[in-house]
């Protein structure tokens, strides 16, 4: 896990991750709703809404709820999806009145190592503040160590087979 220093517009978040499961189950935990919902919120959140259509173009709006947080909504459109090598998709979190906050893209890549094995390289670009791209970079590292979890098991049992 690196955080990338100051760009001309803002502060980057990069994140990499291996995990022991082959590249097409990791690029399906990113599209899959019953898959986003177990690993997609970090520790102490329930996701209780995932909703969308995962084409180019396509829209989609969560929530993610916390009792200390309450509800928080975000929502953005899917700008790439090319199986099983690379997702691009904005997000942007939503206020009490369900306007966006300030809009971020997203860029996902899978690369496979072979012997079942995939890095996932995760790029979250720009925050408006140090102070926020660090909070998501706790968020999001919480939420991969879920998808681990996840992944194993899905290994397991593909490879039971």
């Amino acid at each position: 896990m690196t955080a990338a220093p100051h760009s001309d517009t803002g502060p980057e978040l990069h994140i990499t991750r291996i995990f022991e499961a082959p590249r097409e189950l990791v690029f399906a935990a990113w599209l899959d709703p019953d898959q986003l919902v177990e690993w997609s919120g970090p520790d102490g959140f329930t996701v209780t809404v995932m909703e969308g259509e995962a084409v180019p173009e396509g829209r989609y709006r969560s929530c993610m709820k916390s009792e200390t947080h309450g509800e928080l909504w975000s929502h953005g459109v899917w700008r790439e999806i090319v199986p099983p090598e690379r997702l691009v998709f904005t997000t942007a979190w939503e206020t009490d009145d369900g306007s966006p906050e300030h809009e971020m893209l997203i860029t996902v890549t899978f690369d496979d190592l072979g012997g079942g094995r995939t890095q996932m390289t995760f790029r979250q670009a720009v925050f408006s503040s140090v102070e926020s791209r660090d909070g998501h970079d706790e968020g999001w590292n919480e939420c991969f160590d879920k998808l681990v979890v996840l992944l194993a098991t899905k290994a397991g049992a593909q490879h039971a087979r």
